[in-house]
């Protein structure tokens, strides 16, 4: 150490410090000292990079690139930063809070240099907490039991699954009824077979393909969760339950194609079905309708006096590359002006249902100043839009009940795609299927 230098609380500073003949002493070549990084410890990072598909962790650098764009560390303090940052003080990934809060949004994976898949590490940290007996939120535990019991995470019986069915005034068949081949089997999923919301939703597709004249059919009571959102809770075990008795169902009739109401299920169906034998082709409905829009747009005669913003869902957005879809669905439709919110496409907030965060809601509020649904809702209402328009079916109830807690209700509807569609058609009257 050059012993014209003196410490002093961490500071560095030379007494005498000539450079090409200028003084530069005091404050002009201070410089802080050294933070000794034997203070703290690799091992708890060493703890979750060593599980399969959570090698990533360790690869962080820490340049904070993925903090900014973190839709939980909008509304609290999170990021794939901050918790390796934590991990190497001492504070154990698999026993905090922080271990339920990513929604597996990836958009921190979109802007980090080094890859650090938290999409990866993060089902791999929950499934290992699983197994070595952590404690798990109740209202998780809850959904994983609910669809390891019934097929479906609302606890509800599988021959409901198609009750919906005998409200949509026009024919849904179902496969098991009318045993032939189908060009498009229709996977309706969780949410819009049981929750009221999603009940519309489906209603209001069902009328579409009817009108567009579609061969489709539905599984009905045969249908089970695709599981995705399980699998990111950590419950790798029980998807894959679901996806071989689905992938089994799945192989007893002859379609062509696969439409699905839920980006999560898309997921599924694209990247994880493959590996267990299920090779489908897949559509997210905004896809398909976005494909039929010269035969579409003529039957979209009412005009639609609304001002609408698009919330971009995560899992039909980043991880499956649609962003334009359901826009060019949005901007068919007659007499409606469409806004963008300030974090749109690539860059779109998260509703905070991914990752198992549909059924982590109050657990998250203990954790976040507000929900992630809240802050959307609040940026949807800074557009001046009356009408927030979605694609996916865990929005609906989350943006409704998020304008009701932030108090917009009054100001903001949240609308499916299909129910403006259907609207615009004259197949449904305002608000409802």
């Amino acid at each position: 150490m050059d012993p014209k230098l003196q410490k002093v609380a961490e500071v560095w500073e030379r007494d005498t410090a000539i450079v090409e003949g200028v003084d530069i002493s005091g404050p002009w070549n201070r410089m802080f000292g050294q933070r000794v990084i034997w203070d703290y410890t690799p091992d708890l990072i060493e703890e979750i990079a060593q599980l399969p598909g959570a090698e990533s962790f360790a690869w962080c650098y820490q340049c904070g690139k993925c903090v900014p764009v973190c839709p939980v560390d909008v509304v609290g303090d999170y990021g794939p930063r901050k918790l390796y940052r934590r991990a190497q003080t001492g504070i154990n990934l698999l026993d905090s809070p922080d271990l339920w809060l990513c929604t597996t949004c990836a958009n921190c994976l979109r802007v980090c240099p080094k890859l650090v898949d938290m999409v990866q590490i993060m089902p791999a940290a929950r499934e290992h907490a699983m197994l070595t007996g952590r404690a798990i939120p109740a209202e998780l535990q809850e959904a994983l039991e609910n669809t390891a019991k019934y097929g479906n995470p609302l606890g509800q019986p599988a021959r409901k699954r198609e009750a919906w069915v005998k409200d949509a005034g026009v024919p849904v068949p179902i496969l098991h009824q009318i045993q032939r081949p189908v060009e498009w089997l229709w996977w309706v999923e969780c949410y819009p077979s049981y929750h009221p919301r999603g009940i519309d939703a489906s209603i209001a597709l069902a009328r579409i393909f009817n009108a567009l004249g579609l061969d489709f059919a539905i599984l009905g009571r045969e249908e089970k969760c695709a599981g995705d959102s399980q699998r990111l809770a950590g419950e790798r075990g029980l998807f894959e339950m679901l996806a071989e008795e689905n992938i089994r169902t799945l192989s007893k009739y002859e379609f062509q194609h696969i439409v699905v109401t839920d980006p999560h299920a898309l997921n599924a169906f694209r990247k994880h079905y493959p590996k267990l034998g299920g090779q489908y082709d897949v559509w997210h409905y905004t896809t398909l309708l976005a494909r039929e829009l010269p035969k579409l747009q003529p039957l979209l005669t009412k005009s639609l006096p609304y001002r609408v913003t698009f919330h971009d869902p995560c899992y039909l957005g980043r991880h499956n590359g649609e962003y334009d879809a359901p826009r060019q669905l949005i901007q068919a439709l007659p007499g409606v002006e469409f806004v963008e919110m300030l974090r749109c496409r690539e860059n779109s907030y998260c509703c905070g249902g991914g990752g198992g965060g549909m059924w982590l809601d109050s657990f998250a509020a203990g954790h976040q100043r507000r929900r992630l649904s809240e802050e959307r809702v609040l940026e949807a209402v800074s557009t001046g839009a009356d009408t927030l328009v979605v694609c996916c079916p865990y929005e609906v109830s989350r943006f409704e009940d998020a304008a009701k807690s932030t108090g917009v209700e009054g100001r903001l509807r949240v609308r499916d795609i299909a129910e403006l569609l259907a609207e615009a058609m004259g197949l449904i009257g305002e608000g409802a299927a």
